[in-house]
């Protein structure tokens, strides 16, 4: 069974830091480029980022780049996204995503 499990997800103050961890299972990780998506209270889910397979290229959605840094570990399973100067419209559940398949998501926080 393909899992994708969040986690790392909490409260923050605007300019804090956090890192969020997928731990994938059920599938051959390495074969797969990844994403992270949010949804922000009331709105639609937005694509973050995306890192291809290998984990030789990355892209970022222009709301987060400079300040996200998305990275796989191929032989752990697992996918991050550490999150720098985050800011209050960064508040949002945090979802690790492959093609079909979404985990349950961690929410993230943002506020003074």
């Amino acid at each position: 069974e393909v899992q994708l499990v969040e986690s790392g997800g909490g409260f923050v103050q605007p300019g804090g830091s956090l890192r969020l961890s997928c731990a994938a299972s059920g599938f051959t990780f390495s074969s797969y480029p990844m994403d992270w998506v949010r949804q922000a209270p009331g709105k639609g889910l937005e694509w973050v980022s995306r890192i291809t397979a290998d984990g030789s290229s990355t892209t970022y959605s222009d709301s987060v780049k400079g300040r996200f840094t998305i990275s796989r570990d191929n032989t752990k399973n697992t996918l991050y996204l550490q999150m720098n100067t985050l800011k209050a419209e960064d508040t949002a559940v945090y979802y690790c995503n492959r093609v079909g398949k979404r985990g349950q998501g961690t929410q993230v926080i943002v506020s003074s």
